[in-house]
């Protein structure tokens, strides 16, 4: 390599370590050996999606993917609670994972194939997907909403998914759950639909909603990790234990604990 080449790369390396210096620190993922050095696994969680990370009454996080985060900190350093839960936002979930700031992420994150170019899957722990409530007394199958006024979130993957179910059903969008619930309630649509994940916390804080038995497509969620072979390890150690969760049906159990379809 010839010597103007060398001070060129130099100085690009310095000024990289410089100005992650002056963002407080060098931040680096850790690697499994490290996590097991510092006795801690750092996890970036939701806390406002209920059942699958929420804060309780006592303002504690709970939730399936909360249970996941301690089960994998039982599983790597031997005691559930060796554990440091970061809530993230939806912006923040996969760039707090490739910044290095947490080891991973479990916070209600969709596999796909664009977001796998920046970070590494788990095998999915849950199978999401577009399903439907009511608070219609009479509405109880799909067929029923087959002329009907469903609410939507503006924008999102749901309406394609109603569309080709339900061709006839007339969509409203909103641009809230809350908006949603309003129309609701003043009888102005006969249902919502979006994610069974978010519904099922739904029902289970408002009872007199009725979530019908139905999944109309399918969003594998997964744990985010690393890139990098570094971190062969650390994913390795994941993808096995989901894959003993799944053989010994103890996530079977924990989903139908948590109420999930």
């Amino acid at each position: 390599m010839d010597n103007s080449l060398t001070r060129k790369l130099v100085l690009i390396l310095t000024l990289g370590v410089f100005l992650n210096l002056g963002n407080n620190h060098l931040v680096i993922a850790a690697t499994l050996e490290e996590i097991k050095e510092r006795g801690k696994l750092v996890v970036a969680v939701k806390d406002n999606i209920r059942p699958l990370g929420f804060l309780d009454h006592k303002n504690q996080l709970q939730g399936l993917e909360i249970d996941l985060a301690r089960q994998l900190a039982q599983d790597i350093l031997g005691d559930p609670q060796a554990l440091i839960l970061q809530p993230v936002s939806n912006q923040e979930r996969l760039q707090k994972v490739i910044d290095g700031e947490v080891d991973l992420a479990i916070a209600r994150v969709t596999i796909n194939s664009s977001r796998g170019r920046l970070v590494n899957f788990s095998p999915y722990y849950y199978l999401d997907g577009t399903g439907i409530i009511t608070n219609n007394g009479r509405i109880r199958a799909v067929d029923h909403l087959r002329e009907s006024k469903i609410a939507v979130l503006e924008g999102s993957s749901t309406i394609a998914v109603i569309r080709a179910e339900l061709p006839q059903a007339k969509l409203i969008g909103v641009k809230s759950y809350q908006e949603a619930m309003t129309l609701l309630e003043t009888e102005k649509v006969e249902a919502f639909a979006a994610d069974n994940s978010i519904l099922t916390g739904w029902v289970q804080q408002y009872p007199q909603y009725y979530r019908l038995p139905v999944r109309l497509s399918g969003e594998a969620l997964g744990v985010v990790m690393p890139k990098g072979l570094q971190y062969a390890s650390l994913r390795s150690r994941i993808n096995q234990a989901i894959g003993r969760w799944k053989a010994s049906g103890w996530l079977a159990e924990l989903l139908e604990r948590w109420g999930l379809p």
